[in-house]
């Protein structure tokens, strides 16, 4: 008969409060004489109120049915045969040496390159000289404090130093954007999903023995090939939408996304909007060092007529993106368990994932091709409308809506300014300080950063530092300060990072002009009309 659970639970307090004043054998008799008065299904469960095993149980209902007479002495604390720890000292530290993080010990063992379970273990300490069991291996292991674990992802990279104040410069600009009712949005790029009969991970209820079928072997279809889903989150509306392409995770498909999103949603929940904030991860299709995406969004905002700003999420921080766990993960538990097998099975699946505050995702089908390899010039990019931030321009800027910068072939390039004078660049209201001010200032560094080298400087050290003071004044990024002084992209930039060191080496600071300066222009114009003069001369060869 089966015990009541209410007697269990009274013989759990019994023993709980008698047995830490009985000794080996008054307990296992004790609980032989519950288990008779019980009868049927007694030793079972006295084991189980005892935490102990039936045997234990059962050996004390056969002392009483044997009438033994009691005994004189009971086994003192300790007693009995020692443990194999205690009688070979080597052992414990043979054992850790084998199963320390760090895997110190011989790096010619065998075991370093085997997976470590308690029976290779054993095995291993046997052939040094130690005798001892794989259950023995895994007590003595627990003692120490280790336990079976699998890997766990946290490592993201090097933490850059500047991270935290970049994730308080992006929360500044997020709440200034939605406290003026303008959009903003994070972006990025899901994992890639095999379409085709496909094993997904996850479970779905099914019908007892008949799970969905899949392909053994995870290649892709070459009719169906990959999904690319990339994702666009609404933190204000709590709304999704995902393009689904066909081809290449690039630049130009991760704008497209965002454009289709316009009109498809954004525009209807920001029907006044005149800007638009963008925050992605440091790497992939929304790079901050792709060139197609600066140029892509500088298209789009010339043809939305919004001010596109964008702040990167430091590197190695993709994973804290809100899109990765808004409207990704939900997407992911959706379709758990179903293979995707067409786009549309995709599509769908994305449109009817929901949560229970008020998620909503859409999704579409994109079917356009998108090359990759394409290569912007650095002209290009100086004919950009973008201006960077003070603080780490690199990671935030902002796309004005100003014509597209790609000249189209039918029309006429632009001529220079024939007012245009070398001497503008160091212009007293441009550069913040007068011309005997700034050779003062190159005299300060000429010591420390007119370096000669083994192959000469592309440009001598007073316009290096000419350049390093519009590039802080004025906040002129790399593109058009190379492109004013004749010389390229890259050693403008490593001037720049040079010569910014030295400032503060020395404690300079060139303070950001507050209001544009009026000659800025002059300069921005002269980038522009260089570049069409440049691609003037590569058209015509």
């Amino acid at each position: 008969m089966r015990i009541p659970d209410a007697i269990r639970d009274q013989l759990s307090t019994k023993f709980a409060v008698l047995f830490p004043h009985l000794n080996e054998r008054q307990r296992r008799l004790l609980m032989g004489a519950e288990a008779r008065l019980l009868g049927h299904g007694g030793i079972r469960a006295v084991a189980r109120a005892a935490h102990v095993s039936e045997t234990t149980a059962r050996d004390g209902v056969f002392e009483l049915q044997s009438g033994v007479e009691p005994l004189g002495r009971v086994r003192r604390p300790g007693g009995g045969r020692k443990r194999v720890a205690d009688l070979d000292p080597g052992l414990r530290p043979a054992l850790l040496a084998l199963v320390e993080p760090d895997e110190r010990g011989d790096p010619m063992s065998p075991l370093r390159w085997t997976v470590k379970s308690t029976r290779t273990i054993a095995a291993e300490l046997a052939r040094a000289g130690h005798r001892i069991s794989a259950d023995t291996v895994g007590d003595l292991l627990r003692e120490e404090g280790f336990s079976l674990q699998a890997n766990a992802k946290t490592l993201e990279g090097s933490q850059h130093p500047d991270r935290d104040t970049q994730f308080r410069y992006l929360n500044e600009q997020a709440r200034n954007h939605r406290d003026a009712g303008q959009p903003v949005i994070s972006v990025d790029t899901k994992k890639k999903e095999l379409v085709g009969d496909f094993k997904n991970s996850g479970r779905q209820w099914r019908p007892v023995g008949e799970p969905v079928p899949v392909s053994v072997h995870d290649f892709a279809d070459p009719q169906l090939g990959k999904a690319v889903l990339y994702g666009i989150y609404d933190l204000t509306a709590n709304t999704g939408w995902v393009n689904v392409g066909t081809d290449h995770d690039t630049a130009a498909f991760a704008v497209e996304s965002i454009r289709r999103w316009w009109p498809g949603q954004g525009q209807a929940a920001y029907p006044r909007a005149t800007r638009l904030l963008i925050t992605a991860d440091a790497g992939g299709s929304n790079g901050y060092r792709t060139r197609a995406w600066k140029l892509e969004l500088a298209q789009l905002a010339a043809e939305t007529g919004l001010t596109i700003t964008v702040c990167h999420l430091p590197p190695g921080t993709s994973k804290w993106n809100k899109i990765e766990h808004r409207p990704f993960s939900h997407i992911t538990m959706n379709w758990s368990g179903r293979p995707l097998t067409s786009h549309e099975v995709i599509v769908q699946s994305i449109a009817a994932t929901t949560t229970r505050t008020g998620l909503r995702v859409r999704a579409e089908l994109d079917t356009n091709t998108y090359p990759t390899g394409v290569r912007i010039k650095e002209a290009e990019m100086a004919a950009l409308p973008l201006t960077r931030h003070a603080f780490h321009g690199d990671w935030n800027y902002a796309l004005h809506p100003h014509p597209s910068p790609v000249i189209p072939a039918a029309r006429a390039p632009q001529t220079p300014d024939p007012k245009w004078n070398q001497a503008l660049l160091s212009d007293p209201a441009l550069i913040g300080m007068t011309r005997q001010h700034l050779n003062d200032l190159t005299e300060t560094l000429a010591p420390d950063g007119d370096i000669r080298r083994d192959r000469p400087l592309r440009l001598a050290f007073p316009d290096q530092v000419l350049a390093t003071v519009l590039h802080l004044r004025a906040a002129l990024a790399a593109e058009p300060l190379a492109v004013l002084f004749g010389t390229n992209r890259a050693a403008m930039h490593r001037t720049l990072l040079k010569n910014r060191r030295l400032l503060d080496a020395h404690g300079i600071t060139i303070p950001p002009a507050t209001t544009p300066p009026t000659a800025l222009a002059a300069l921005q114009a002269r980038a522009q009309a260089q570049t069409s003069e440049e691609n003037k001369i590569k058209t015509t060869c």
